[in-house]
């Protein structure tokens, strides 16, 4: 975990041939031959399985080498956590405020989140950038180094597979409604424990007190079962107020406020970024004592 913690560090997210750029292109083609008109959930079922389970199982082979298994553990570890691209991206939304360019600032929080930006104001971004921290930090960091201290290598490419098909196939619409169903239970499954140790984790490297109340009073009300309690402890850590209106494919959405305090500002980008990587120190730390311990 260290290690790959290091590389992320130094090097960030594989800028050329990213392992998972390429499965996303096998995702498509798997889509394209499975997703036809009255594909059942069964179908969708089918092609997750075909999705996943051959490259997951291929890395859990891979780490049985001799010698090289734990070089290769590593190295799956390492591509399977994103948090210097998430510094990365939130700084870069944060660095455009600090120069008032709202312009600058709008397009890089788009690169970050799904809903529509060209129209919000600086508060608008700051909210949708800091919930995008709190919320991909469980995802692409958190989740990650769950499922590796839970399976190894196997544990970390099973999940980030999954968590990548959520991303694309995971939509309720009537292209995904029937098809993408399992992606996103699965998905919400692999996530169900790691998100409620996220929300702990935020709780107890922010306000306390806040942090506890926000999730216990208001994780239910949000939509997703997993983010929910990880946004709402990490609104409430941060003192701060998230959710409240957002434009999604042209349609506005209404949804529930989390948190306690003021809406956020550019400095809170900074806040929940420092969250999330004392949150990792301290895995990173309880990692180490259970470590030591198991090799007493």
């Amino acid at each position: 975990m260290a290690a790959a913690l290091v590389l992320d560090r130094l090097f960030g997210e594989p800028r050329r041939r990213h392992p998972l750029v390429g499965f996303g292109k096998l995702a498509g083609r798997i889509e394209a031959r499975f997703n036809r008109p009255g594909a059942s959930r069964g179908v969708g079922l089918l092609a997750w399985l075909i999705a996943v389970l051959p490259l997951s199982l291929s890395f859990w082979l891979l780490a049985r080498l001799p010698y090289l298994g734990w070089l290769i553990e590593l190295l799956v570890l390492y591509l399977a956590i994103g948090l210097r691209s998430l510094c990365d991206h939130a700084q870069a939304v944060s660095h455009a405020l600090d120069a008032g360019d709202l312009s600058v600032a709008r397009e890089r929080v788009g690169f970050m989140v799904s809903r529509q930006t060209d129209q919000l104001d600086e508060t608008g971004v700051a909210l949708a950038t800091t919930e995008s921290v709190l919320e991909n930090g469980s995802d692409a960091v958190f989740a990650a180094l769950f499922w590796f201290v839970l399976l190894g290598g196997f544990g970390a490419v099973l999940y980030r597979l999954a968590n990548t098909l959520d991303a694309m196939w995971g939509y309720r619409n009537a292209r995904f409604q029937r098809f993408g169903w399992a992606a996103a239970r699965l998905d919400d499954l692999l996530n169900y424990i790691p998100a409620r140790l996220v929300a702990l984790t935020y709780v107890l490297c922010g306000n306390l007190h806040n942090g506890l109340r926000c999730w216990r009073g208001q994780a239910a009300a949000w939509d997703s079962p997993n983010a929910g309690p990880v946004m709402a402890a990490g609104a409430g850590a941060l003192g701060v107020t998230l959710g409240g209106r957002a434009i999604y494919g042209g349609v506005m959405h209404e949804r529930p406020l989390l948190g306690c305090g003021a809406m956020p500002t550019r400095f809170t980008i900074d806040a929940a970024l420092q969250l999330v990587e004392r949150g990792v120190l301290l895995w990173l730390a309880v990692g180490v004592i259970l470590w030591g311990l198991s090799n007493a």
